[in-house]
Protein backbone atom coordinates (compact mmCIF):
# COMPACT_ATOMS: atom_id res chain seq x y z
CA UNK A 1 0.00 0.00 0.00
CA UNK A 2 1.46 3.34 -0.69
CA UNK A 3 2.42 5.54 2.60
CA UNK A 4 0.94 8.93 2.60
CA UNK A 5 3.36 11.20 5.49
CA UNK A 6 2.29 14.32 6.97
CA UNK A 7 4.63 16.90 8.55
CA UNK A 8 4.49 19.78 10.76
CA UNK A 9 4.25 22.83 8.80
CA UNK A 10 7.71 24.78 9.23
CA UNK A 11 6.98 27.97 7.52
CA UNK A 12 6.52 30.70 9.41
CA UNK A 13 3.07 31.41 10.37
CA UNK A 14 1.55 28.55 9.08
CA UNK A 15 -0.74 26.96 11.89
CA UNK A 16 -2.49 24.68 9.60
CA UNK A 17 -2.10 20.83 8.68
CA UNK A 18 -2.35 18.52 5.45
CA UNK A 19 -4.82 16.19 6.43
CA UNK A 20 -6.72 15.59 10.03
CA UNK A 21 -8.42 12.47 11.66
CA UNK A 22 -10.89 12.15 10.21
CA UNK A 23 -9.50 12.24 6.50
CA UNK A 24 -6.82 9.52 7.86
CA UNK A 25 -9.98 7.18 8.19
CA UNK A 26 -11.00 8.09 4.64
CA UNK A 27 -7.38 7.67 3.24
CA UNK A 28 -6.86 4.38 5.32
CA UNK A 29 -10.42 3.22 3.72
CA UNK A 30 -9.05 4.11 0.22
CA UNK A 31 -6.27 1.66 0.44
CA UNK A 32 -3.48 4.13 1.41
CA UNK A 33 -1.32 4.22 4.49
CA UNK A 34 -0.59 7.36 6.47
CA UNK A 35 2.32 8.40 8.76
CA UNK A 36 2.02 11.78 10.75
CA UNK A 37 5.17 13.34 12.27
CA UNK A 38 4.54 13.64 16.31
CA UNK A 39 2.85 17.62 16.61
CA UNK A 40 1.97 18.23 13.27
CA UNK A 41 -1.54 19.05 14.31
CA UNK A 42 -0.83 20.80 17.67
CA UNK A 43 -1.23 24.20 16.34
CA UNK A 44 -4.46 22.88 14.25
CA UNK A 45 -6.18 21.43 17.93
CA UNK A 46 -5.59 18.04 16.55
CA UNK A 47 -3.42 15.90 18.87
CA UNK A 48 -1.15 12.92 18.37
CA UNK A 49 -3.59 10.57 19.89
CA UNK A 50 -6.17 11.46 17.97
CA UNK A 51 -4.34 10.79 14.38
CA UNK A 52 -3.31 7.00 16.66
CA UNK A 53 -6.43 6.18 17.19
CA UNK A 54 -7.88 7.00 13.35
CA UNK A 55 -4.97 4.51 12.42
CA UNK A 56 -2.29 6.55 11.57
CA UNK A 57 1.49 5.81 12.71
CA UNK A 58 2.82 8.69 14.63
CA UNK A 59 6.50 9.21 14.30
CA UNK A 60 9.33 11.38 13.95
CA UNK A 61 10.29 13.32 10.79
CA UNK A 62 13.12 11.33 9.35
CA UNK A 63 10.77 8.13 9.74
CA UNK A 64 7.81 9.70 8.03
CA UNK A 65 9.84 10.97 4.93
CA UNK A 66 11.86 7.68 4.40
CA UNK A 67 8.03 6.16 4.27
CA UNK A 68 6.98 8.19 2.21
CA UNK A 69 5.60 7.27 -1.64
CA UNK A 70 3.28 10.62 -1.30
CA UNK A 71 4.13 13.73 0.65
CA UNK A 72 0.96 15.96 1.79
CA UNK A 73 1.94 19.89 2.63
CA UNK A 74 -0.16 22.77 3.41
CA UNK A 75 2.85 25.29 2.08
CA UNK A 76 6.13 23.81 0.46
CA UNK A 77 8.21 21.56 2.07
CA UNK A 78 11.48 22.95 2.96
CA UNK A 79 15.01 21.39 2.14
CA UNK A 80 15.19 19.68 4.84
CA UNK A 81 11.88 18.11 4.47
CA UNK A 82 12.97 17.24 0.09
CA UNK A 83 16.65 15.77 1.41
CA UNK A 84 14.81 12.77 3.05
CA UNK A 85 12.37 11.65 0.81
CA UNK A 86 12.93 9.30 -1.64
CA UNK A 87 13.64 9.90 -5.32
CA UNK A 88 10.35 8.84 -6.93
CA UNK A 89 8.13 10.35 -4.11
CA UNK A 90 5.30 12.39 -5.38
CA UNK A 91 4.38 15.99 -3.32
CA UNK A 92 1.11 17.35 -2.70
CA UNK A 93 0.61 21.01 -1.41
CA UNK A 94 -0.08 24.83 -2.24
CA UNK A 95 3.39 25.44 -3.36
CA UNK A 96 3.33 28.77 -4.67
CA UNK A 97 4.70 28.19 -7.70
CA UNK A 98 4.83 31.39 -8.94
CA UNK A 99 6.95 32.80 -6.45
CA UNK A 100 8.46 29.73 -4.97
CA UNK A 101 10.73 29.25 -7.72
CA UNK A 102 13.54 27.65 -5.14
CA UNK A 103 11.67 25.62 -3.86
CA UNK A 104 10.12 24.14 -7.16
CA UNK A 105 14.03 24.05 -8.44
CA UNK A 106 14.64 22.12 -5.08
CA UNK A 107 11.80 19.11 -5.66
CA UNK A 108 12.59 19.10 -9.56
CA UNK A 109 16.64 18.62 -7.79
CA UNK A 110 15.38 15.84 -6.19
CA UNK A 111 13.68 13.73 -8.98
CA UNK A 112 10.25 14.00 -6.77
CA UNK A 113 6.77 14.37 -9.10
CA UNK A 114 5.09 17.43 -7.45
CA UNK A 115 1.54 18.86 -7.48
CA UNK A 116 0.34 22.18 -6.77
CA UNK A 117 -2.80 22.49 -5.84
CA UNK A 118 -3.67 26.08 -6.78
CA UNK A 119 -3.37 24.60 -10.03
CA UNK A 120 -6.04 22.14 -9.74
CA UNK A 121 -8.45 23.52 -12.82
CA UNK A 122 -11.83 24.68 -12.29
CA UNK A 123 -14.04 21.96 -13.72
CA UNK A 124 -17.01 20.44 -12.42
CA UNK A 125 -14.81 16.62 -11.46
CA UNK A 126 -12.03 18.43 -9.61
CA UNK A 127 -14.34 21.07 -7.46
CA UNK A 128 -14.26 18.86 -4.13
CA UNK A 129 -10.22 19.64 -4.58
CA UNK A 130 -10.66 23.40 -4.98
CA UNK A 131 -8.36 24.19 -2.18
CA UNK A 132 -8.29 28.03 -3.12
CA UNK A 133 -12.15 28.35 -2.92
CA UNK A 134 -11.83 26.44 0.47
CA UNK A 135 -9.33 28.69 1.82
CA UNK A 136 -10.94 31.92 0.36
CA UNK A 137 -13.80 31.26 1.97
CA UNK A 138 -12.72 31.05 5.24
CA UNK A 139 -10.55 33.63 4.37
CA UNK A 140 -13.52 35.93 3.39
CA UNK A 141 -15.08 34.89 6.85
CA UNK A 142 -11.96 35.34 8.92
CA UNK A 143 -11.70 39.16 7.40
CA UNK A 144 -14.62 40.76 8.31
CA UNK A 145 -14.34 39.33 12.05
CA UNK A 146 -10.37 41.06 12.13
CA UNK A 147 -12.05 44.25 10.77
CA UNK A 148 -15.03 44.33 13.24
CA UNK A 149 -12.67 43.69 16.14
CA UNK A 150 -10.46 46.40 14.68
CA UNK A 151 -13.13 48.99 14.59
CA UNK A 152 -14.40 50.73 17.19
CA UNK A 153 -17.87 50.17 17.48
CA UNK A 154 -20.45 47.96 17.26
CA UNK A 155 -21.82 46.54 13.00
CA UNK A 156 -25.58 46.43 13.64
CA UNK A 157 -28.08 48.80 14.06
CA UNK A 158 -29.17 48.93 18.02
CA UNK A 159 -32.04 51.07 19.57
CA UNK A 160 -31.56 51.45 23.23
CA UNK A 161 -33.53 53.63 25.75
CA UNK A 162 -30.25 55.72 25.67
CA UNK A 163 -30.53 56.23 21.36
CA UNK A 164 -29.83 54.58 18.58
CA UNK A 165 -26.56 53.45 17.11
CA UNK A 166 -26.29 53.15 13.44
CA UNK A 167 -24.92 50.18 11.69
CA UNK A 168 -21.67 50.43 10.42
CA UNK A 169 -20.85 50.74 6.27
CA UNK A 170 -19.06 47.70 5.38
CA UNK A 171 -17.24 48.11 1.57
CA UNK A 172 -16.16 44.67 0.22
CA UNK A 173 -13.50 44.71 -2.88
CA UNK A 174 -13.64 42.36 -5.11
CA UNK A 175 -16.89 39.50 -5.19
CA UNK A 176 -15.19 35.86 -5.71
CA UNK A 177 -15.17 33.27 -3.28
CA UNK A 178 -13.54 35.25 -0.21
CA UNK A 179 -15.58 38.31 -1.32
CA UNK A 180 -18.65 37.17 -1.39
CA UNK A 181 -17.93 35.47 2.27
CA UNK A 182 -16.91 38.68 3.53
CA UNK A 183 -20.53 40.16 2.25
CA UNK A 184 -22.42 37.19 3.42
CA UNK A 185 -20.93 37.64 7.02
CA UNK A 186 -21.02 41.22 7.20
CA UNK A 187 -24.60 40.92 6.28
CA UNK A 188 -25.30 38.29 9.02
CA UNK A 189 -23.50 40.63 11.59
CA UNK A 190 -25.52 43.86 10.64
CA UNK A 191 -23.66 45.66 8.64
CA UNK A 192 -25.09 48.06 5.72
CA UNK A 193 -22.91 46.23 3.37
CA UNK A 194 -21.71 47.45 -0.51
CA UNK A 195 -19.07 45.65 -2.85
CA UNK A 196 -17.62 46.02 -6.25
CA UNK A 197 -16.21 43.83 -8.81
CA UNK A 198 -14.86 43.73 -12.35
CA UNK A 199 -16.83 40.63 -13.25
CA UNK A 200 -20.36 40.99 -15.24
CA UNK A 201 -21.51 37.98 -13.09
CA UNK A 202 -20.99 38.82 -9.71
CA UNK A 203 -23.28 41.55 -9.70
CA UNK A 204 -26.34 39.18 -9.78
CA UNK A 205 -24.29 37.29 -6.66
CA UNK A 206 -23.87 40.51 -4.75
CA UNK A 207 -27.30 41.29 -4.82
CA UNK A 208 -28.67 38.00 -3.62
CA UNK A 209 -26.86 38.44 -0.54
CA UNK A 210 -28.55 41.40 -0.04
CA UNK A 211 -25.42 43.96 -0.69
CA UNK A 212 -25.60 46.99 -3.36
CA UNK A 213 -23.14 46.79 -6.06
CA UNK A 214 -21.12 49.74 -7.25
CA UNK A 215 -19.31 49.96 -10.32
CA UNK A 216 -18.68 51.64 -13.76
CA UNK A 217 -21.07 49.37 -15.82
CA UNK A 218 -19.68 49.86 -19.45
CA UNK A 219 -18.89 47.84 -22.56
CA UNK A 220 -15.43 47.06 -21.02
CA UNK A 221 -16.44 45.32 -17.68
CA UNK A 222 -19.22 42.97 -19.77
CA UNK A 223 -16.07 41.75 -20.95
CA UNK A 224 -14.01 41.64 -18.08
CA UNK A 225 -14.15 38.07 -17.09
CA UNK A 226 -12.25 35.29 -18.29
CA UNK A 227 -13.48 32.05 -19.00
CA UNK A 228 -12.15 30.84 -16.38
CA UNK A 229 -13.90 32.92 -14.18
CA UNK A 230 -11.25 34.94 -13.12
CA UNK A 231 -11.43 39.00 -13.50
CA UNK A 232 -9.67 40.30 -16.28
CA UNK A 233 -6.82 43.14 -15.84
CA UNK A 234 -8.58 46.28 -17.18
CA UNK A 235 -7.34 48.88 -18.69
CA UNK A 236 -5.75 52.23 -17.68
CA UNK A 237 -8.90 54.15 -18.52
CA UNK A 238 -11.10 51.68 -16.51
CA UNK A 239 -9.37 51.77 -13.74
CA UNK A 240 -9.54 55.23 -13.42
CA UNK A 241 -13.29 55.41 -13.77
CA UNK A 242 -14.00 53.04 -11.38
CA UNK A 243 -11.14 54.86 -8.89
CA UNK A 244 -13.14 58.04 -8.88
CA UNK A 245 -16.60 55.96 -8.21
CA UNK A 246 -14.54 54.01 -5.96
CA UNK A 247 -13.11 57.31 -3.89
CA UNK A 248 -16.41 59.08 -3.55
CA UNK A 249 -17.63 55.64 -1.99
CA UNK A 250 -14.90 54.55 -0.08
CA UNK A 251 -14.46 57.81 2.14
CA UNK A 252 -17.95 57.17 3.60
CA UNK A 253 -17.00 53.87 4.34
CA UNK A 254 -16.71 52.37 8.20
CA UNK A 255 -14.68 48.67 7.16
CA UNK A 256 -13.04 48.25 3.82
CA UNK A 257 -12.38 44.98 2.77
CA UNK A 258 -9.84 44.39 0.08
CA UNK A 259 -9.84 40.38 -1.74
CA UNK A 260 -8.91 40.65 -5.45
CA UNK A 261 -5.98 38.80 -6.89
CA UNK A 262 -4.69 37.89 -10.18
CA UNK A 263 -3.38 34.12 -10.64
CA UNK A 264 0.38 34.35 -10.88
CA UNK A 265 0.84 38.27 -10.86
CA UNK A 266 0.95 40.64 -8.15
CA UNK A 267 -2.01 41.55 -6.63
CA UNK A 268 -3.76 44.91 -7.84
CA UNK A 269 -3.62 47.92 -6.59
CA UNK A 270 -7.62 49.07 -5.68
CA UNK A 271 -7.24 51.42 -2.72
CA UNK A 272 -4.55 54.53 -3.19
CA UNK A 273 -2.51 56.60 -0.36
CA UNK A 274 -5.08 59.22 -0.71
CA UNK A 275 -8.39 57.06 -0.49
CA UNK A 276 -6.92 55.80 3.52
CA UNK A 277 -6.71 59.53 3.80
CA UNK A 278 -9.92 60.22 2.69
CA UNK A 279 -11.76 57.75 5.24
CA UNK A 280 -12.46 58.81 8.42
CA UNK A 281 -10.68 58.37 11.68
CA UNK A 282 -11.72 55.31 13.17
CA UNK A 283 -12.08 53.17 9.98
CA UNK A 284 -10.48 49.92 8.96
CA UNK A 285 -9.33 48.50 5.70
CA UNK A 286 -8.56 44.80 5.74
CA UNK A 287 -6.16 43.35 2.55
CA UNK A 288 -6.61 40.12 2.24
CA UNK A 289 -4.54 40.12 -0.79
CA UNK A 290 -1.47 41.65 1.28
CA UNK A 291 0.90 38.03 0.66
CA UNK A 292 0.80 38.97 -2.81
CA UNK A 293 1.74 42.45 -2.54
CA UNK A 294 -1.63 44.07 -1.30
CA UNK A 295 -4.57 45.83 -2.63
CA UNK A 296 -4.12 48.64 -0.36
CA UNK A 297 -1.31 51.26 -0.48
CA UNK A 298 0.49 50.98 2.82
CA UNK A 299 -0.38 47.69 3.85
CA UNK A 300 2.29 45.64 5.67
CA UNK A 301 1.86 41.84 5.87
CA UNK A 302 1.60 40.87 9.21
CA UNK A 303 0.93 43.95 10.90
CA UNK A 304 -1.84 46.76 11.54
CA UNK A 305 -0.70 50.01 10.23
CA UNK A 306 -2.53 52.93 11.32
CA UNK A 307 -2.24 56.35 9.37
CA UNK A 308 -4.16 59.09 10.04
CA UNK A 309 -6.66 57.46 12.44
CA UNK A 310 -7.19 54.60 9.77
CA UNK A 311 -6.44 51.21 10.35
CA UNK A 312 -4.70 48.86 8.01
CA UNK A 313 -5.10 45.28 8.20
CA UNK A 314 -2.45 43.57 6.85
CA UNK A 315 -2.80 39.64 8.50
CA UNK A 316 -0.79 37.11 6.87
CA UNK A 317 -2.99 33.31 6.12
CA UNK A 318 -6.45 34.60 7.54
CA UNK A 319 -7.37 30.93 6.96
CA UNK A 320 -4.93 30.15 9.74
CA UNK A 321 -6.32 32.23 12.31
CA UNK A 322 -8.84 29.80 12.29
CA UNK A 323 -6.90 26.45 11.80
CA UNK A 324 -8.94 23.81 12.44
CA UNK A 325 -11.92 24.20 10.15
CA UNK A 326 -8.94 25.48 7.39
CA UNK A 327 -7.07 22.50 8.13
CA UNK A 328 -10.39 20.21 7.74
CA UNK A 329 -11.28 21.47 4.20
CA UNK A 330 -8.32 21.44 2.92
CA UNK A 331 -7.25 17.87 3.98
CA UNK A 332 -10.97 16.94 2.12
CA UNK A 333 -9.80 18.54 -0.93
CA UNK A 334 -5.63 16.92 -0.84
CA UNK A 335 -7.67 13.63 0.29
CA UNK A 336 -9.64 13.77 -3.27
CA UNK A 337 -6.81 14.81 -4.94
CA UNK A 338 -5.29 11.59 -3.84
CA UNK A 339 -7.92 9.42 -5.10
CA UNK A 340 -6.51 10.25 -8.37
CA UNK A 341 -3.24 8.69 -8.17
CA UNK A 342 -5.00 4.92 -7.49
CA UNK A 343 -6.43 2.98 -10.43
CA UNK A 344 -10.12 1.50 -10.95
CA UNK A 345 -8.75 -1.44 -8.54
CA UNK A 346 -7.38 0.23 -5.91
CA UNK A 347 -3.67 0.11 -6.54
CA UNK A 348 -1.14 3.42 -6.63
CA UNK A 349 -0.94 3.75 -10.55
CA UNK A 350 -0.84 7.81 -11.08
CA UNK A 351 -2.32 8.20 -14.29
CA UNK A 352 -0.43 11.68 -15.79
CA UNK A 353 -2.32 11.88 -18.53
CA UNK A 354 -5.57 12.52 -16.50
CA UNK A 355 -6.59 16.30 -17.05
CA UNK A 356 -6.63 17.33 -13.69
CA UNK A 357 -2.93 15.96 -12.27
CA UNK A 358 -1.91 16.83 -15.89
CA UNK A 359 -2.79 20.32 -14.85
CA UNK A 360 -1.48 20.53 -11.51
CA UNK A 361 1.87 18.90 -12.49
CA UNK A 362 4.44 21.21 -11.91
CA UNK A 363 7.69 19.00 -11.06
CA UNK A 364 8.25 15.45 -12.85
CA UNK A 365 11.77 13.45 -13.38
CA UNK A 366 14.11 15.96 -12.74
CA UNK A 367 12.74 19.10 -14.12
CA UNK A 368 10.06 21.76 -13.92
CA UNK A 369 7.35 20.66 -16.12
CA UNK A 370 4.64 22.97 -15.44
CA UNK A 371 4.14 25.40 -19.17
CA UNK A 372 3.15 28.35 -16.75
CA UNK A 373 6.34 28.38 -15.11
CA UNK A 374 8.22 28.05 -18.09
CA UNK A 375 11.32 31.49 -18.33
Amino acid sequence: MAVIAVTKERRDGETRVATTPDTVKKLIAAGFTVAVESGAGEASSYPDADYAAAGAEVCGLEAALAKADILFKVRGPTPEEIAGLKADAIVIGMLNPHQDKATLQALAGKGVSAFSMEFVPRITRAQVMDVLSSQANLAGYRAVLEGANAYGKVLPMMMTAAGTVAAAKVFVMGAGVAGLQAIATARRLGAVVTATDVRPAAKEQVESLGAKFIAVEDEEFKAAETAAGYAKEMSAEYQAKQAALVSEHIRKQDIVVTTALIPGRPAPRLVSAAQVASMRPGSVIVDIAVEQGGNVEGAVAGQVVETGGVKIVGYANLPGRIAADASALYARNLAAFAGLLLDKEGAFAPDYEDEILKAALVTRAGAVVHPALAN
